[in-house]
């Protein structure tokens, strides 16, 4: 009988599920909406492996319901603060992730939140789509520029770096603050988080949440940057204060933000006060949407998921974990 893996969303992107499905007994969950985590570890009972979306959880609950079968929880997605990751580690458990596919595509997004949120083209859209534009006007729609600006980098890994190359074609001077590349190269300078807030006209973030960035940017980071400066966001929603954001921006102490991602997804049909915010441009978490992309994300995920039960390293374990199953590692 071929291996029971629990898949928590149907309907997934490109061919992946189909290679899976010839090596192995996928099981869905078929619900509307975020599935919930009693949901998921009703399905896992069996499991050999679990094959998730970035925002599904899988607590220790789903992982002692799967039971010892359990090798691989493999996500489709670069985050991986969905996962309790020590509890994983503590049973032996491998967890993968998909790095390096999704950092070019994602970098698009980035610098298309940029210019949105500098160039106020949320506003201009929003006033053309009700009708508003009756007459042209010198003071209207009035943004900052990009061009020649100041970009900090809050974070230096593969989708910081791809911002940095887009940075450096609209003439733009590029910082960067990161614990493990404190060193500058011919694309960025590395400074401190406090002096990359401080001069930057733009600040777009790059980094995991973990306990270490939850509320990274807050009010008193906020209160170092320019009242002219925009925050963009294509990491994780926790690393922002949401509150004070809105705070900052309507109070004018911040020209702009642009966001990707929020401390609570999806918002469901409650609208959120940052999307109803002119000087914020509000997306729903589409850094990585698009067909290759998405495609190639669930295709990594199916590599390591069969690469595991093969008996294979996986090819691309989140760092400090087991690469092979059955190898704890408290983390």
């Amino acid at each position: 009988m071929s291996m029971r893996v629990l898949v928590t969303r149907s309907g997934l992107p490109g061919s992946g599920v189909e290679r899976l499905g010839a090596a192995a007994e996928p099981v869905f969950w078929t619900g509307g909406g975020k599935p919930e985590p009693e949901e998921l570890a009703a399905l896992a009972t069996g499991a050999g492996a679990v094959l998730a979306l970035g925002n599904d959880p899988v607590d220790a609950a789903l992982l002692d319901a799967a039971g010892p079968s359990l090798r691989v929880v493999a996500l489709a997605s670069m985050g991986y603060d969905n996962v309790d990751r020590a509890a994983a580690a503590e049973r032996g458990i491998v967890v993968t992730h998909t790095p390096h596919v999704l950092a070019e595509t994602t970098a698009d997004l980035a610098f298309a939140l940029i210019l949105a949120a500098r160039r106020r083209l949320g506003a201009a859209t929003a006033d053309l789509a009700r009708g508003g534009w009756d007459l042209f006007r010198m003071h209207d729609y009035l943004g900052l520029d990009v061009h020649g600006a100041t970009l900090g980098l809050v974070g230096y890994g593969q989708i910081g770096r791809a911002v940095a190359r887009r940075a450096h074609g609209f003439g733009m001077r590029v910082c960067h603050h990161d614990p493990y590349a404190t060193t500058g190269d011919a694309l960025s300078t590395a400074t401190g988080l406090d002096e990359l807030l401080a001069r930057s006209d733009i600040v777009s973030l790059h980094v995991p949440l973990t306990d270490e960035t939850r509320h990274l940017i807050s009010v008193r980071e906020l209160a170092l940057m320019k009242p002219t400066a925009t925050l963009v966001s294509t990491a994780r929603g926790g690393v922002v204060d949401e509150d004070a954001l809105l705070h900052a921006v309507r109070e004018g102490r911040l020209h702009s933000a642009g966001l990707d991602v929020y401390e609570r997804e999806p918002m469901g049909t409650e609208l959120s006060p940052l999307a109803a915010e002119e000087n914020i441009v509000t997306l729903p978490h589409i850094g990585s949407a698009t067909h290759a992309t998405r495609a190639a994300m669930v295709d990594l995920a199916v590599d390591n998921i069969l690469d595991v039960l093969a008996g294979r390293p996986a090819r691309t374990a989140l760092p400090g974990t087991a690469a092979v199953p059955g190898i704890p590692t408290v983390t």
